[in-house]
């Protein structure tokens, strides 16, 4: 039985764009939602904070965190205020996320990994 794979994440993302080619070349079909275009759905994120925790989703290394000024960073301190800010900036959110088979959660491109979940 095939797994349904739906990868989130932003079209002009480099780690987005290396892991939708990774997918590519292993022949797996991939559903790709894009946060930019298609907003964040929220019910997911709640799945997604509940599978991996809302510390790995915020991506504190990206521009996007960069840019906010320190109130807005400081104001990031549980689930909620999180939550708050993804809602409110997707770029934030670390990429891809990816839903295998509606079971499994994973944050960010590696290869390996991948490969064992296919």
């Amino acid at each position: 039985m095939k797994k349904s794979i739906t990868l989130y994440g932003i079209t002009n993302c480099d780690t987005v764009k290396k892991a939708r080619t990774w997918l590519a070349g292993q022949a797996v079909e991939v559903s790709f939602h894009d946060f930019k275009k298609q907003g964040v759905p929220e019910q997911r994120l709640d799945t997604w904070m509940a599978a991996v925790g809302w510390e790995k989703l915020v991506n504190r290394q990206g521009t996007t965190w960069r840019k906010l000024d320190a109130a807005a960073q400081a104001a990031v301190t549980d689930a909620q205020s999180a939550r708050a800010l993804m809602l409110a900036q997707p770029s934030v959110i670390k990429r891809p996320v990816v839903e295998w088979g509606g079971t499994e959660v994973t944050v960010g491109f590696a290869a390996i990994d991948w490969q064992q979940r296919l």
